[in-house]
């Protein structure tokens, strides 16, 4: 039998079958591996149905570790009678060989995996490992080696195809990313250019290149009747590096306000106690409050620093906040320190030391007008504002009035001429069609002024009188003309007729033949006007004196 190397555990590699001419239950056999060096790799069943032994793989095989292995296998009876048992026995044996053939297989690595260190802010083209891998098979083709990328996102490693090696591309930050878990590829330059992957840890070495700062970030209130030598407050410190054994914090006042008369400072360097206040070198004051000062310890809780009050009579009206500068070093290698502000605010508090606020507003506030009054001030004046803007908007769109009055009657269209025009008989200095309506040139014109009138039947009994006049045609038929007259002007114009009528008690209106009337006034009266009027009382009063003198 043969099996490729390729082949997984559980895999049929080959069948065989005893022959025995028993029927029924007596022709039924049974298969075992007696011995050979294959045992552990192969295992044997039997087929129920066709009486076949089958071989199965029980181990991976490797061609190029071992290329053959031998079975020993028997078959046998399971049910013997006892009548024949001395005709026995009632089994046979058989040798087995299988032979191992040579499979295309992916390179392997030297190590299931593979953990370097790098250090800190190395610069780039750093050596960090190497990684091998090569092919197994017979060819023994060529391995090159790459990093996918979607292992290292940001690119910080390279990798050298040939020869497996790793460097940095940038310098590390262990305290951004203190490890990078990578993979590394390896393929067969010929053959089916099968590949094999492998995981790559790397670890970055610490160095000492972060200062320390405060644990937390918070205000400290005191209280304005606080007593001297009052603990107000113990902070802490951290590192983003990693400390050594028994590396501890140190703090100090910054040398701006050691002398200050308000807070003092104690180390703590590790102890449980806190300590009482003395006047010790490690004691620093600023503007009335001792400031205490701890040291970390990296197996230690207690690396601290204490706080302390050293003097009385706190005043937020004065000062409501103190600003203290304390120096953290963390005696590292090299060593590293920084300053950070601890703010301190005074607070107003009850005989018992319960805060009751910290705010410096109400004492401003309590001079001129609280904050609702401001607000309820503003409001009515935006209210104002916005009814003055509406009234003047009202106006603005207030309309014109409907009447329109005598003078400023649109129908009166007066025209003015500088040119006189040459008589009756003169057709071109004014154009006579200008004052015509140009609707009714071409054709009926209805007139617009007149509601239709329905027209009723002469009422029986009622004939119109031979040879006389019937006023009430002839004005209808006045009106008929008129409307369908195109030329006609308009209904507002006036109309100037040479006939005044007939039969008028009230003679004529024309003041042309009053020049050929006497006249019955006497304008003697305009000699007594003055020499203003003396003109006119010569016109009128010479007729009046001719006739006295005739």
């Amino acid at each position: 039998m043969a099996v490729s190397e390729d082949k997984v555990p559980g895999e049929e590699v080959g069948r065989l079958k005893a022959k025995d001419p028993d029927l029924a239950e007596n022709g039924l056999v049974d298969y075992r591996i007696l011995e050979g060096d294959g045992m552990n790799l192969f295992e044997i069943s039997k087929d129920s149905e066709t009486q076949e032994a089958v071989i199965k793989l029980k181990k991976p095989v490797d061609f190029e570790t071992k290329r053959s292995y031998t079975l020993r296998v028997e078959a046998s009876n399971p049910h013997i009678d006892p009548r024949f048992a001395a005709w026995g026995p009632y089994k046979d044996t058989t040798t087995v060989k299988i032979s191992v053939e040579d499979a295309d297989e992916p390179p392997t690595f030297m190590a299931p995996g593979y953990n370097f260190e790098v250090e800190e802010n190395a610069p780039a083209g750093t050596l960090v490992g190497r990684v091998h891998a090569k092919d197994t098979d017979i060819m023994n083709n060529p391995v090159s080696y790459m990093i996918p990328r979607y292992t290292d996102l940001e690119e910080f490693f390279t990798i050298n195809p040939e020869d497996g090696i790793i460097k940095t591309t940038r310098p590390l930050d262990r305290e951004a990313q203190a490890w990078h878990n990578i993979s590394v590829s390896a393929t067969e330059n010929g053959g089916h250019h099968q590949d094999a992957k492998v995981r790559v840890n790397i670890k970055v070495k610490d160095v000492n290149d972060n200062a320390p700062e405060f644990a937390t970030q918070s205000e400290v209130l005191v209280c304005e009747n606080v007593s001297p030598g009052k603990l107000i407050e113990t902070v802490s410190a951290t590192d983003k590096d990693e400390m050594a054994h028994r590396q501890h914090f140190h703090f100090s006042l910054a040398p701006e306000v050691a002398n200050n008369h308000s807070f003092s400072l104690k180390d703590n360097r590790g102890h449980d106690e806190v300590g009482k206040l003395k006047a010790t070198s490690s004691l620093i004051n600023y503007g009335g409050v001792a400031l205490v000062r701890a040291s970390p310890s990296v197996d230690s809780k207690h690396s601290t620093a204490s706080i302390f009050v050293i003097r009385k009579g706190f005043s937020r009206m004065t000062q409501d906040v103190y600003h203290l500068p304390i120096e953290i070093n963390d005696n590292g290698v090299p060593p590293m320190s920084s300053t950070n502000t601890l703010i301190v605010r005074v607070c107003s508090c009850d005989s018992k030391e319960t805060i009751l606020s910290c705010n410096v507003e109400p004492f401003i506030l309590s001079a001129g007008l609280s904050t609702g009054a401001l607000i309820a001030i503003l409001a009515c004046i935006v209210i104002l504002l916005a009814i003055v803007v509406l009234f003047v908007a009202l106006r603005r769109q207030k309309k014109e009035p409907l009447i329109v009055f005598e003078e400023e009657d649109i129908r009166e269209n007066i025209i003015t001429y500088d040119d006189e025009g040459g008589g009756e008989e003169d057709t071109e200095a004014f154009d006579i069609a200008t004052l015509q309506n140009p609707d009714g040139a071409n054709g009926f014109l209805p007139r617009k002024d007149i509601k239709p009138e329905l027209q009723y039947p002469m009422r029986p009994g009622l004939r119109p009188i031979g040879n006389s006049v019937d006023v009430d045609d002839f004005i209808k038929t006045r009106i008929s003309d008129a409307d369908n007259d195109p030329t006609a002007p308009p209904y507002d114009s006036i109309q100037i007729y040479g006939y005044e009528g007939r039969g008028s008690i009230a003679g004529s209106l024309s003041s042309l033949e009053s020049v050929t009337t006497d006249s019955d006034l006497d304008y003697d009266y305009l000699q007594s006007w003055g020499p203003r009027f003396k003109k006119l009382a010569d016109l009128y009063g010479t007729k009046d004196s001719a006739d006295d003198n005739s």
